[in-house]
C-alpha cells in the first residue's frame, strides 16, 4: 500500500488539501471563529458565514495574511481540524508537502514548516515546495525543461508573478495586490457614489458575479447601510463602475507583470513570447482581467480553467509522480 501524504496550499482566503488516497482536494475557507477568546467555535465554510456578522465576543480571522502565517496558534487549530475531518478522526503518520511564496524571508518559510511539525497531525517527512512551481505542474507545464515560462497568480492578498525554467524560479515578484484589494475598491467607490456601506462580502459577491450580470446586462443589486439615514436600503449598480473601481489594482498588476519581462533574460523572452502568460489563482477569473493583461503587454494570456486549485493539483503531481519529486526539497530533516 502507497504511503499517506498530503500536499497543503495554505492561502490567505482558502486553504487546499490533497489526499493522495483519495485523490481528492479539500477546499474551504481558511478562517477560525473563537469565542470568548478561547473556544473553537467554528472553522472553514461555517466560520466565512459569521463572518462580519458575529456578535463582539465571537472574533472571526484570517490566521494568514499577505501570504504568510500572522496567527500561527490558530492556523495550528485549523490545520489540526482540516487533517481530523479528511481522516475521518483517524490520523495515521503521513508525508506533508507544503507551498511557500517564493519572494518572503526564511524565517516566514521557517513558519510554514514548523505550522506542520507543530499541529500535532503526525506529520512523519515536510517538504517545501515553491508555489510558483507548484502553479506550473498544476497547470500541466513540464517545469524541469528549459523553457522560459511566464505564470501571474493573483490570490487574495497577493499577486505572486514569476518566471520558471530548469524546475527553478528565475525572478519573482510578490505585490500586496490581489482579491481583496479589489473589494475594498468597490465597497469604496459604491460608498463615494451612493453613500451606501456594504459589507466585504457582498462586495466579493458583486465582484464573482460580473460576468453573468455583464452577459444578462443586468446592474448589480446590493444591500447595506445609508450613510446619510442610517438605514438599510437595496441599490442598483451599473457593472460599468464596479469595473472602474477595479481599474487601478489591475494596472498594478500589468506594470508588475512588464517590470519582471524588462527584466528577463532575453532567450527566455523568446519563449514567453511564443507561449504567452500563465494566469491563475484564486482572483484570476476577473471579469476582463486577463483581456486587459493581453493587451498592455501585446502577449497571449492561457487562462486556467480551475485557477484557485493550480498550486493544490501541482502539489498532488509532486507527490504522485517521481519526476517531479526532486522540485520539493526540506528546510531540515525531521528531529524525531
Amino acid at each position: 500500500m502507497a504511503s499517506s501524504a498530503f500536499g497543503i496550499d495554505l492561502g490567505t482566503s482558502n486553504i487546499k488539501i490533497y489526499n493522495n488516497m483519495d485523490g481528492m482536494i479539500l477546499n474551504q475557507k481558511n478562517m477560525i471563529a473563537i469565542k470568548n477568546r478561547t473556544q473553537l467555535f467554528a472553522y472553514g465554510n461555517p466560520a466565512f458565514e459569521m463572518y462580519e456578522k458575529a456578535p463582539a465576543n465571537i472574533h472571526v480571522s484570517y490566521p494568514v495574511n499577505n501570504g504568510v502565517i500572522a496567527d500561527i496558534q490558530n492556523m495550528q487549530t485549523l490545520l489540526r481540524n482540516f487533517m481530523n475531518d479528511i481522516s475521518e478522526g483517524n490520523l495515521h503518520p503521513a508525508d506533508y508537502y507544503i507551498s511557500v511564496p517564493t519572494d518572503i524571508t526564511e524565517v516566514e518559510k521557517r513558519a510554514f514548516y514548523d505550522l506542520v511539525k507543530d499541529a500535532n497531525i503526525k506529520a512523519r517527512k515536510i517538504m517545501i515546495v515553491e508555489k510558483a512551481i507548484a502553479d506550473g505542474l498544476g497547470l500541466g507545464i513540464d517545469v524541469k525543461n528549459s523553457q522560459g515560462v511566464l505564470i501571474v497568480d493573483i490570490g487574495f492578498d497577493t499577486t505572486e508573478i514569476s518566471i520558471l525554467s530548469l524546475g527553478g524560479i528565475v525572478l519573482s515578484r510578490l505585490i500586496k495586490t490581489g482579491g481583496f484589494k479589489f473589494d475594498e475598491s468597490i465597497r469604496n467607490t459604491i460608498r463615494k457614489e451612493y453613500n451606501l456601506m456594504i459589507g466585504t462580502k457582498t462586495a466579493e459577491k458583486v465582484k464573482i458575479s460580473m460576468r453573468e450580470l455583464e452577459e444578462a446586462g443586468e446592474d448589480a443589486v446590493v444591500y447595506g447601510r445609508d450613510i446619510v439615514t442610517g438605514l438599510p436600503v437595496e441599490r442598483s449598480i451599473p457593472i460599468a463602475l464596479v469595473e472602474k473601481a477595479m481599474k487601478e489594482h489591475f494596472e498594478s498588476v500589468v506594470d508588475n507583470i512588464r517590470v519582471i519581462l524588462e527584466r528577463t533574460p532575453p532567450e527566455l523572452g523568446a519563449d514567453i513570447y511564443r507561449k504567452g502568460i500563465y494566469l491563475t489563482g484564486g482572483s484570476a477569473q476577473i471579469n476582463h482581467l486577463n483581456e486587459l493583461i493581453a493587451k498592455s503587454t501585446g502577449l497571449r494570456v492561457n487562462l486556467a480553467e480551475n485557477a484557485g486549485e493550480s498550486v493544490a493539483g501541482g502539489l498532488a503531481k509532486v507527490i504522485c509522480d517521481e519526476q517531479f519529486r526532486s522540485v520539493a526539497y526540506s528546510i531540515m530533516g525531521m528531529s524525531n
